[in-house]
């Protein structure tokens, strides 16, 4: 049996790494660190950078739906985190998938 090189995921993104995935400036992800403290837990190496965790991006990707996407206030979607955060979840998993069949049926209409 040939040896399988072992995906190897990350346990910590920098604030330019998380920045990129959303395509939003640095300073956005630092505000947003800063406004949803306690909802988002950055680690901090030594020289005081932070530092996210997978669980952080999940919680910046629901940030992301409900301020730039559904148009909801800080506050607002921070009431909302705290109330309701695996309805949230929950919704924003339905809303990735029904994108992804949409994409994949798309596809398929431009092979017809």
């Amino acid at each position: 049996m040939p040896y399988k090189e072992p995906v190897i995921e990350k346990v910590y993104y920098t604030i330019g790494e998380v920045a990129a995935m959303f395509g939003e400036n640095t300073s956005l992800i630092r505000f947003w660190s800063n406004k949803f403290e306690g909802i988002i837990k950055p680690h901090k190496n030594k020289k005081g950078n932070r530092l996210f965790t997978k669980d952080d991006i999940e919680n910046f990707k629901i940030i992301y739906h409900l301020v730039k996407e559904k148009g909801m206030t800080l506050d607002g979607a921070k009431k909302r985190m705290k109330e309701n955060k695996d309805g949230e979840s929950h919704n924003l998993e339905i809303i990735e998938s029904l994108a992804s069949i949409r994409q994949m049926l798309l596809e398929v209409k431009e092979m017809l």
